[in-house]
């Protein structure tokens, strides 16, 4: 015969293990979903131009945008139709694409879709056409790369590469 002496504390222990589950589902806090970060922008703006200025107090770049939002729990900037326009004391850079990030802070701005680097000609350079399919520039660093497959084109030379890196 079994002593029933026994069974009390396994009793007692699935007694406590139930009432800790049944303590654990009512006590629960649902998680809220992070609303704005998955259900969209918290700013847009429409027909957009950011201008950038050096030490000196001169224009160094324009980037134009039709349509630009901003997520703030990653703090990117995305932007619609981006045109950047790069300017210092020798060359101005023209450069446009389909989308655009722009990171925290501003320093680096990632193209993608149908990318188009443009530079016109003068007395002492040839013009200059650069076409991929992303690029990411640093507009105050007046530099930019790509390890997306590029088209360069300056006068009537033209070369292919996979990638590339202009300071």
């Amino acid at each position: 015969m079994i002593d029933t002496w026994r069974l009390y504390p396994v009793l007692a222990l699935a007694a406590l293990a139930g009432a800790s589950l049944w303590l654990e589902r009512i006590t629960r806090i649902e998680e809220p979903v992070a609303a704005v970060e998955h259900g969209g922008p918290d700013f847009v703006a429409e027909h957009t131009r950011l201008v950038g200025f050096g030490e000196d107090g001169r224009q160094r770049y324009e980037l134009l945008a039709e349509r630009l939002e901003h997520f703030p729990g990653s703090d990117i900037t995305r932007l619609h139709e981006p045109r950047l326009h790069m300017q210092d004391a020798q060359r101005d850079t023209h450069i446009s694409a389909t989308r655009g990030d722009v990171s925290p802070g501003g320093e680096r701005v990632d193209l993608e879709g149908k990318v188009q680097v443009r530079r016109p000609g003068s007395a002492d350079a040839l013009p200059l056409a650069l076409d991929s399919e992303t690029l990411t520039v640093w507009p105050d660093a007046h530099r930019a790369q790509t390890d997306s497959p590029v088209v360069l084109m300056r006068g009537d030379s033209r070369a292919t590469a996979q990638g590339m890196r202009a300071d």
